[in-house]
């Protein structure tokens, strides 16, 4: 008797549970970054390939100023030319904040092009990509590039006037494609008027340190870099600097 009245408890609770009726699926809502006011807004050009280091290199850095006290810190944030995840060349997938062909942009007062897989190819035909980069030269204080992120700040016409350089295996390349172009090699980075761009890889993280020099001072460039266990000291960077 008592097995019997088990058994058909349990086929109570089983037939209830076939019976419940599932929740719908809600579209999740469009979630924005936080832009704190009297910051600089920073934002990170993305598209599918592009390589994480020269993007999270500078991103840790300009991040990490919103941890240090009396100084104009960085808001960060992406742009991309969709909101679909963007697949990065070792396999990361990353979301967009804002898509540039649609949304209204925030300010952006230094922009950062980290290279990607195509950007001594096809994405030089993307002219909705280079116009969108010109621009937000016209506006922003400072336009950086790491490795071949430099080839589009070329492309766009925007480096002609001033020094450059790229990822050193691509500098005869750089030369060849934009041959008017001052092209400097075996230096990290180079700064010429707004424009900064760097050999990247893992020295992406001392151009974007120097860029932090440059908008807060040697102190709390230095300290961004411990907060990373990077050893930073200018003058032991290989560069090119005309301002």
């Amino acid at each position: 008797m008592k097995a019997l009245l088990t058994f058909s408890m349990l086929a109570f609770f089983l037939t209830g549970c076939q019976n419940q009726v599932e929740p719908p699926v809600t579209k999740a809502e469009r979630v924005f970054p936080t832009l704190a006011p009297n910051r600089y807004n920073v934002g990170f050009l993305i598209m599918d390939g592009v390589y994480n280091t020269e993007f999270t290199a500078p991103f840790d850095i300009f991040q990490h100023t919103q941890y240090r006290k009396n100084i104009k810190a960085m808001n960060t944030f992406t742009v991309a030319k969709t909101l679909a995840p963007i697949t990065s060349f070792e396999g990361i997938r990353i979301l967009p904040d804002y898509d540039y062909t649609k949304d209204e942009l925030p300010r952006i007062d230094v922009l950062v092009i980290p290279s990607a897989e195509h950007h001594l190819d096809k994405d030089l035909r993307d002219t909705v990509m280079l116009n969108f980069v010109k621009k937000v030269d016209s506006e922003a204080i400072f336009m950086t590039s790491h490795c071949d992120g430099a080839f589009v700040l070329a492309k766009a016409g925007l480096l002609d006037s001033v020094a450059s350089t790229t990822f050193p295996s691509d500098i005869a390349t750089y030369r060849k494609m934009f041959p008017h172009l001052e092209v400097k090699d075996s230096v990290l980075f180079v700064h010429d008027d707004k424009y900064i761009t760097s050999a990247g890889g893992a020295k992406s993280f001392e151009a974007a340190l120097y860029l932090t020099e440059v908008l807060y001072g040697k102190e709390i460039a230095q300290s961004l870099a411990k907060g990373l266990v990077i050893d930073w000291d200018l003058t032991n960077v290989p560069s090119f600097i005309r301002q």
